[in-house]
């Protein structure tokens, strides 16, 4: 495995090994006949027209066959027009070529993105018992673990190796570090002994002894100067709002279904204060639905949602929408309003606030459409971290963070005083903070267990399985053809902004609906005004249906943006 943080140039590494780039120095050297597949990061699939067009090229019948076969495991028919994937769908199809080929070398960059976690194991075990050599870039540290033989840290523009797997890495880079700083240490207090000598120890009158001494002091301040030091960490500081009361959120037989489909079947659960709760689960099944029910978000069809005395929520938005790609770091910060950021009642200059988040102080002016995904990553969470909250609700909070600001948000999340539900498909991640999950069963039943992803797997002796799809299989009449169609298209401007807009015109609508109702409840107003009454008796009915149609139109832009992001 190639480690690294955000922007160190692992995957500049990586398209060099695999001839994608030039290099400025050196020599790279391929064994005559070795067979090469690179996995980039977002692959391109313009030049075909469909995914088994670029699953199949330059293969012969029987790769091709086996490209049939990946495509297929991935959830993928291989009939899907390029211009119409998802990012997830595109790192299926990348997948299935490259394992079709049979190469001697894979190299995999950011494999498991985008990937729910039926997909992450089945690759898992399809590289377990692949014969090729891999080099493997990846935040997934299970994934890591389990398929890593030896580490290469990249670390400020140079490598180093250790003969063992990610498993031992961390406690040996961290080793490296504490030496590293020590021998910082120990030239710093050189330096400073040498200028006493200088000022105090006359160079004038033993000038020819002292001249060389003073060369070497020059000389051990450029190598100070010059040292590599080692970049900042990320520093998490919550902004703790009052403590909510010790429940927080009480479900009784809640659930939610889309036409015939059962997304949620009576579900119960009791939610306290200090909790965190995962939600697991394969792409499509209901996930956000569920957790946007436990929150209060959207009204179930059946049972109840009960919330808890002064609960406060912040919410991390996983597809990173709510980031205007023209407005500055700073204006995200700030919320267009002045150079400072309010921590917990104390104004702090927003430079100050970015450098915790490493962050480079030109970078408060960058507009947001420049960043990476990971430094977005990093700029969502500065945002979420500096409201004030009890509740974090955190939908696949890992995407793209690189591994030191991974480890920081779980130190985080576990010094939290309050409540925390998340989404995600990382196991590792969920195994260190998660005190429960909520795992899919199938047909919209979901099951809560106690501990991580690991004690879940343990108590139902499987892991997550993908569920079956319409997708998978070829449409047989004009209706399905119509269900492949829009899976293969991304969600429009318009429906990206109905799903944005839509949960406060439910809530609107909610609110009608018991102002009316509190209305009718009055004993005398029939006897007062009868048509009045009648009038308002009309408008709830009215306001029922319009409640009706808002949650199945949300609903249905959810379970599409669902199975489109699979």
């Amino acid at each position: 495995c190639l480690v690294g943080r955000n922007g160190s140039g692992k995957s500049t590494l990586l398209k060099i090994a695999a001839g994608q780039v030039d290099f400025d120095d050196g020599k790279r050297t391929v064994q005559s006949g070795i067979r090469i597949r690179y996995l980039a990061q977002e692959p391109d699939l313009s030049a075909f027209d469909t995914v088994l067009d670029f699953a199949a090229a330059g293969l012969g019948e029987r790769e091709t066959h086996k490209a049939r076969e990946a495509l297929t495991a991935l959830g993928l028919t291989g009939e899907e027009a390029t211009d119409r994937l998802s990012g997830g769908e595109i790192k299926r199809a990348a997948l299935a070529q490259a394992l079709a080929a049979e190469p001697d070398l894979l190299l995999l960059d950011e494999p498991t993105n985008h990937l729910d976690l039926p997909a992450i194991e089945w690759l898992e075990q399809e590289l377990q018992h692949h014969p090729a050599a891999l080099v493997l870039i990846s935040h997934d540290r299970r994934f890591l673990q389990t398929l890593s033989r030896r580490t290469v840290w990249l670390d400020r523009g140079a490598t180093r190796s250790l003969d063992r797997g990610f498993g031992e890495f961390e406690a040996w880079r961290d080793k490296l570090l504490e030496e590293e700083e020590l021998d910082a240490h120990k030239l710093d207090r050189k330096i400073a002994r040498e200028i006493q000598w200088m000022h105090y120890g006359g160079v004038t009158a033993r000038r020819r002894r002292n001249e060389g001494r003073s060369r070497a002091l020059d000389a051990m301040r450029q190598e100070r100067r010059d040292a590599r030091s080692v970049a900042g960490s990320v520093k998490f500081t919550t902004i703790e709002a009052e403590n909510s009361g010790k429940l927080v959120a009480e479900a009784k037989g809640i659930a939610k279904r889309f036409g015939d489909r059962i997304i949620v079947a009576p579900f119960s659960t009791r939610i306290g204060r200090g909790d965190r709760i995962g939600i697991i689960g394969p792409n499509g099944a209901g996930k956000t639905t569920l957790l946007k029910m436990l929150t209060g978000a959207l009204a179930p069809d059946a049972g109840s949602i009960r919330m808890g005395a002064n609960v406060q929520m912040a919410t991390l938005d996983q597809h990173r929408a709510a980031l205007d790609p023209e407005a500055t770091v700073a204006e995200v910060l700030t919320r267009g309003s002045g150079e400072t950021v309010s921590l917990g009642g104390r104004r702090v200059h927003v430079a100050s606030y970015l450098k915790d988040f490493l962050f480079a102080p030109e970078q408060a002016r960058s507009p947001t459409r420049v960043l990476s995904g990971g430094e977005r990553g990093r700029l969502l969470l500065a945002r979420l971290l500096a409201e004030s909250s009890n509740l974090l609700v955190l939908d696949e909070p890992t995407n793209d963070l690189d591994l030191e600001t991974l480890d920081l948000l779980q130190e985080h999340i576990a010094d939290y005083p309050g409540t925390v539900l998340l989404v995600s498909h990382d196991r590792d991640f969920l195994d260190r903070v998660a005190t429960s999950v909520i795992a899919f069963e199938g047909e919209g039943r979901w099951v809560e267990y106690a501990g991580g992803y690991s004690d879940m797997v343990a108590q139902r002796g499987r892991g997550v399985e993908a569920p079956a799809t319409e997708r998978a299989a070829k449409p047989k009449s004009g209706a399905g053809k119509s269900q492949a169609t829009q899976a293969k298209r991304k969600l429009s401007f318009k429906e990206k902004h109905a799903l944005e807009t839509l949960p406060k015109k439910i809530s609107a609508a909610e609110a009608e609906i018991a102002a009316l109702t509190a209305k009718l409840a009055d004993p005398a107003l029939f006897q007062r005004d009868a048509k009045a009454y009648g009038d308002l008796a009309t408008t709830l009915g009215g306001a029922r249906e319009r409640l009706a149609t808002l949650e199945e139109e949300w609903l249905t832009l959810e379970m599409l943006r669902e199975g489109l992001e699979g």
